[in-house]
């Protein structure tokens, strides 16, 4: 087993809090010592089965145990581990496997891990764990051209083809202690869980396990379910998404949640007007905070109370620049591509073979973010490059256009894109997913109120579901 091999923050965590719950899901409560033992069963199955060094295994579960158990195990092994989102369909999966170039496949949902006329075996009964291997030779290693590589996650793939990032064991380790100066995770902390663990699990499940906290999972994401979780576990922390937090704040109950210390949104940005909702209602600022799968999570707001439409301030260890077209760096206020240096970083792309050094520029990663930075330091993201709609001239970001329409009444969210138009060159668009009928005109008329004229959506379209990723963003 390598120096820095992630499981062994497993197997401190298992010697210094052997009794302390570490996982509360489906199956009931598991324990630290308990969690670790499981990992080790599971390490010599994979061992006898040829999981070993530049060996790739996807992990297909659901948001419980299998997913953390399988993960470490994985790694242990000095493999490297590929999550899968068990919401995807078979040919997504098959997919998922080809790009990612996976030996083996192990997961809890049998019809998930089947592939071809491949033999399918039955790793345990209770609960039950399910191995496959797939068509490509186990003499082909992959990512051979990283250090130590740990992980393999794919971009979600909202702006292009999906790319698989790889990150290395001392990438991952120096991330989550990076992002804990912030966070202050600790052995006390109870962390209420809703996201997926196949796209949230590098700063988040291996943080927790590492600094021995206790992981609630919560598959039901209604608000009076997470408050009730919240309750009845004392949950010191939340990590969700901004569907979560306006739920939550939108939420009809009187209870309150003295326990929470810390809520952070991610994925994607919230609106101000969910924010201060949300603090009117159980006076806990939530926290924005800014993860990208390359880098880590740079950014997250300290400032929330005064300012909660920003993404937050640089983390100490890191170093964050808004730069120009020419990646030259920009005066505070001017908006610009938000760019980000620091410890963590992802080593590199599975295909083509992209070492990180080709990607950076003189060692700043580019996110593909716009956003302005103010004198203080605070930073606000505006949109993604590529998802600008350009209407005469004048730049509108789909995300300030879709926080003004959510606000209406009965709508459940909107995505705003660009239209083509003979004269202004592109109009905004909008898909409104909506519970009750709406009125076009009076949509307009309440966008009036907050956007310039040039952002006014002149295309509404009342849709059944607005399609968005596993990861919890708009399909753009």
């Amino acid at each position: 087993m390598k120096k820095f091999n992630i499981y062994e923050t497993l197997r401190n965590s298992a010697n210094e809090f052997p009794n302390q719950i570490a996982v509360v899901d489906e199956f009931g409560e598991i324990t630290y010592n308990e969690l670790f033992q499981e990992t080790e069963k599971l390490i010599q199955w994979f061992q006898n089965k040829g999981v070993k060094e530049g060996i790739g295994v996807g992990i297909i579960t659901g948001n419980n145990r299998h997913f953390i158990i399988c993960l470490y195990a994985i790694v242990a092994c000095n493999a490297i581990a590929m999550p899968i989102s068990s919401k995807q369909k078979p040919y997504e999966i098959e997919l998922a496997v080809k790009e990612g170039q996976i030996h083996f496949i192990v997961g809890d949902v049998k019809d998930l891990v089947a592939l071809g006329d491949s033999k399918i075996e039955k790793i345990s009964s209770e609960p039950t764990l399910y191995f496959n291997k797939t068509s490509l030779s186990n003499t082909k290693r992959i990512a051979e051209f990283i250090d130590s590589p740990a992980f393999i996650r794919f971009t979600s793939g909202t702006t292009g083809k999906a790319k698989g990032v790889i990150i290395s064991h001392v990438s991952v380790l120096e991330r989550i202690n990076a992002a804990n100066e912030s966070l202050k995770i600790t052995s006390d902390d109870k962390i209420l869980w809703v996201l997926s663990m196949a796209y949230h699990f590098v700063v988040s499940i291996v943080l927790y396990i590492k600094n021995g906290a206790t992981i609630i999972v919560n598959n039901d994401f209604m608000a009076e379910e997470i408050i009730a979780s919240i309750q009845k576990y004392s949950a010191t922390f939340f990590y969700g998404s901004p569907m979560h937090i306006s739920m939550l704040a939108a939420s009809k109950t009187k209870v309150m949640l003295p326990t929470l210390r810390t809520v952070i949104s991610t994925t994607t940005g919230v609106s101000a007007s969910v924010c201060v909702d949300f603090y009117n209602r159980y006076k806990i600022p939530v926290r924005q905070a800014f993860g990208i799968i390359e880098v880590g999570l740079p950014i997250i707001n300290s400032d929330s109370s005064n300012n909660p439409e920003a993404v937050g301030f640089a983390l100490p260890a890191y170093r964050v620049a808004i730069m120009d077209e020419n990646f030259k760096p920009l005066e505070n206020n001017k908006l610009g591509l938000l760019c980000v240096s620091g410890p963590g970083m992802f080593d590199g792309y599975l295909s083509p073979p992209t070492k990180r050094e080709k990607v950076l520029k003189n060692g700043w990663f580019i996110t593909g973010d716009i956003a302005v930075m103010n004198d203080n330091g605070l930073i606000t993201i505006k949109g993604r490059k590529k998802n600008v709609i350009n209407v005469q001239g004048n730049k509108v970001f789909p995300n300030e256009v879709e926080e003004v329409i959510n606000c209406f009444d009965g709508v459940i969210k909107s995505k705003a894109y660009a239209s083509k138009h003979l004269l202004l060159g592109e109009v905004v668009a909008v898909d409104i997913e909506s519970r009750k009928s709406l009125d076009k005109e009076e949509v307009i008329s309440f966008c009036r109120k907050s956007l310039s004229s040039f952002k006014l959506p002149q295309i509404i379209n009342f849709v059944d579901e607005i399609k968005m990723t596993d990861s919890g963003k708009i399909k753009r």
